[in-house]
Order: C-alpha cells, then sequence, then structure tokens
C-alpha cells in the first residue's frame, strides 16, 4: 500500500511553451523539443536497454510527483531530479509536461469478464477484483489522488471507466442502455471506498478485511449491475 508524502513547497512550473534554459519547448517532435534543450537526438545508437531503464526512471517520479503535487504543481524539473536525470531527458522521451502525464497515466484495470460469472455473483467478483488491482498497482492509487484534486486527473479517471467498465457492464446489464448510469453507480462506490481506503486512510475502512468489503459493497454493487429497477 503507497504511503502518502506530504506536499512539498510548490515551485515555479517548466513552462512546455518556453525555449532554452529548462529544456521546456513545447513543440510535439521530439527533435525540436531536444534542439531547444540542447539533447542530441535519439536515434537507432541508443542503447535499447538504457532506453527503457530512463523511461521507467521517467514514469515512476513521474507518477509520485502528480500523486503528491497534483498535476498543475509538479515540474519537469522536479521529476527530473527525482528520477535522476537532466531534465532534457524528459523533453526528449514526452515532448512536455501534459504528454509525461498521458504516459504516466496509462492505467489497465483489466475488468473481469463477467458475462459467464452466474448472476448472484458477480458484485462480490466486481469488488474482489477491484480490490486486489487497488492493492496490487501503485498507478491506479496515485490517479485517484491526482483526480480528486485536478481535471486533468479527473478526466483520466473518467476514460478509464467509460472504456474499461461499460463495456464489462454492459455484457450483464438487463438494461444495456442503461450501462453509463450503472457503471457511474458503480464507480461512486468502488471510487469511494479506495479514496477512503488507500488515500485518506480512514482507520476503519483500512482495518476491513477483503471479505468484510465484499460482504458490505457486493449487494450494493449487485444492485445497481442486474436489478431491474431501482
Amino acid at each position: 500500500m503507497p504511503h502518502d508524502r506530504p506536499l512539498t513547497t510548490a515551485e515555479p512550473d517548466v513552462p512546455a511553451e518556453s525555449a532554452a534554459s529548462d529544456v521546456d519547448s513545447d513543440t510535439d517532435t521530439d527533435t525540436e523539443a531536444e534542439a531547444a534543450a540542447g539533447a542530441p537526438p535519439a536515434g537507432p545508437a541508443d542503447p535499447p536497454r538504457r532506453s527503457a531503464a530512463t523511461r521507467a526512471a521517467i514514469l515512476a517520479a513521474a507518477r509520485d510527483r502528480f500523486a503528491a503535487d497534483g498535476y498543475e504543481r509538479a515540474t519537469i524539473r522536479a521529476i527530473a531530479r527525482e528520477a535522476g536525470i537532466d531534465p532534457s531527458m524528459v523533453m526528449r522521451y514526452y515532448g512536455n509536461k501534459a504528454g509525461l502525464f498521458a504516459a504516466a497515466s496509462e492505467i489497465e484495470v483489466h475488468a473481469p469478464d463477467l458475462s459467464h460469472v452466474p448472476r448472484e455473483e458477480a458484485g462480490a467478483r466486481l469488488v474482489r477484483h477491484f480490490l486486489e488491482r487497488w492493492e496490487g498497482d501503485e498507478v491506479l492509487t496515485g490517479m485517484l489522488r491526482v483526480g480528486a484534486t485536478n481535471e486533468a486527473g479527473a478526466e483520466r479517471m473518467r476514460e478509464v471507466f467509460a472504456e474499461q467498465i461499460r463495456p464489462m457492464l454492459t455484457a450483464v446489464c438487463p438494461v444495456p442502455e442503461e450501462a453509463p448510469k450503472r457503471a457511474a453507480l458503480i464507480a461512486s462506490q468502488i471510487l469511494g471506498m479506495a479514496l477512503c481506503r488507500y488515500v485518506l486512510h480512514l482507520a476503519p475502512a483500512v482495518a476491513l478485511s477483503h471479505d468484510e468489503v465484499i460482504a458490505w459493497l457486493a449487494p450494493t454493487i449487485q444492485r445497481y449491475m442486474t436489478a431491474e429497477q431501482p
């Protein structure tokens, strides 16, 4: 379970639109960003293994800073410092802060296929799945923190539920056209518990075992998924 870190004093952001000193050219190509940053262009000669390791370090630092500071307060300079690299390398791989955020917020919830699950077990299966995903992937928790305070993070979480949860729900919903509404209701329970348990660390929520969380939430989730009417 990730631990929250205190917010740091905001440092001036490194504007993606400015050139030169802080390697922040708001171009859409690696070549232009690198030229502004004074970094050598990437090419076939770059060792793939080192490139992958650098990208991994950048993304890990970005997720940490976006989660701790929010999108607006997180800076390219701070992310590069935490990754132990020059800021030009962040620009080299991701272009600007928006591009970096998009890469760092890639989320795969691996929504289970409930079409072959006994109808009465669907709610419990979904709650258990999300408990395991929240506790096994720090990116989800980090994005929940960002989404609670920043519109970019909130939009990303909305996209995740629209793209990955709604299709799963449509397969089991008795009224398919109500899937968006029901998905929103399910999100209110799943994200609400995740916020209390993994971000706010409310003691009673943290103390609940998986079985207890499932016992409390599953009937409500089940109703949202399969009930004909409220």
